[in-house]
């Protein structure tokens, strides 16, 4: 199943912390100084803490400005919230299983893919993490994505191809970097990012239609004509920033999972080898959609892999990813 040869005491199916110790020797010349994985780490947290705090400024602003140009900003900001809400809570509680539904994702049997098993649950307990349920996608394509709103309701799914294409350092690498977005609560920031974008969203369309579908108040001078000048031009604009934000926040994501997986393995090669491999493969997903690109651990959408599109990508560039990983 497995092109990788070394290691033969994860292939066994003893726990990860036999894995890590078989290799501990080699990670004392080769590994990476833990310091630079902690400060990598420490540096996406900060990063994740600011965007979320400028997104919520941001969605403050747009709505005072709301309030001031038409006098009902108030009301219109707790509706556009509360519809947005509702729509996150309903993806927040059954969106993994929609997701594992549409990747066509099979649970995993230990008897036929003892090996993945091991490692899903040897990483689990050397994260501090309940084990996540263990998915298999058949197709050809490397990939991987992990789902679920806490580390008690989560999942990992691999597809076949990631299996047959990856060694055992490889695949250890992609496993410790999803159960690494299980740890750090990933699904509960986009969560929370999908509120923000929703409402911001739902502001901005109110704002346009109450320009067209009613007039300005009477009452207001120059000022107040300026105000709605602004306010116009932040409901054309704010969805697009609101979306450049949270597109934002998910590369930081990224970047914190893979510095968080390395950590776990002691041995960012693994990964960084992974996301070369996975990257440079020019089989389509055919399980992946619009809908569920962003969750995989590596665009499975081919045309949106270019380097013009990093701005307007979930993922980070996998070169970036790598020169990271390498650095460490």
């Amino acid at each position: 199943m497995f092109s990788g040869t070394g290691h033969k005491g994860a292939g066994s199916g003893l726990p990860i912390g036999s894995i890590s110790s078989s290799r501990s020797s080699e990670n004392e010349k080769k590994g990476p100084r833990a310091s630079m994985i902690y400060e990598e780490i420490a540096a996406n947290k900060r990063r994740s803490f600011l965007l979320i705090s400028f997104f919520v400024m941001f969605l403050l602003a747009l709505g005072w400005i709301f309030g001031m140009s038409y006098g009902a900003g108030e009301a219109g900001v707790a509706m556009a919230l509360a519809v947005a809400l509702v729509i996150s809570l309903v993806t927040f509680f059954w969106g993994d299983k929609m997701v594992l539904g549409i990747s066509r994702a099979r649970p995993v049997d230990r008897k036929q893919n003892p090996y993945l098993a091991n490692v899903v649950e040897g990483l689990a307990i050397a994260a501090g993490v309940p084990t996540p349920k263990a998915f298999v996608i058949d197709d050809s394509a490397p990939n991987a994505f992990a789902t679920g709103r806490n580390p008690e309701n989560s999942s990992v799914a691999v597809t076949t191809g990631l299996l047959k294409k990856l060694n055992r350092l490889e695949l250890e690498g992609v496993i410790a970097h999803e159960i690494s977005h299980i740890k750090n609560f990933d699904i509960r920031y986009a969560m929370l990012v999908a509120v923000l974008v929703g409402t911001v969203a739902l502001v901005s369309d109110w704002m346009r239609r109450s320009f067209f579908y009613r007039g300005r108040r009477k009452k207001g001078g120059a000022g107040s004509g300026l105000i709605v000048v602004v306010a116009l031009v932040l409901a054309i604009l704010a969805p697009v920033i609101a979306q450049l934000i949270r597109l934002a926040l998910s590369r930081q994501r990224e970047y914190l999972a893979d510095a968080s997986g390395a950590l776990l393995t002691r041995y960012p090669e693994g990964l960084a080898s992974a996301l070369e491999k996975i990257s440079k493969d020019t089989e389509p997903l055919e399980a992946a959609n619009k809908a569920t690109a962003h969750l995989y651990i590596v665009n499975p959408l081919l045309e949106h892999r270019g380097k013009l599109n990093s701005l307007f990508s979930t993922h980070p560039p996998a070169e970036e990813r790598i020169k990271r990983l390498r650095a460490m």
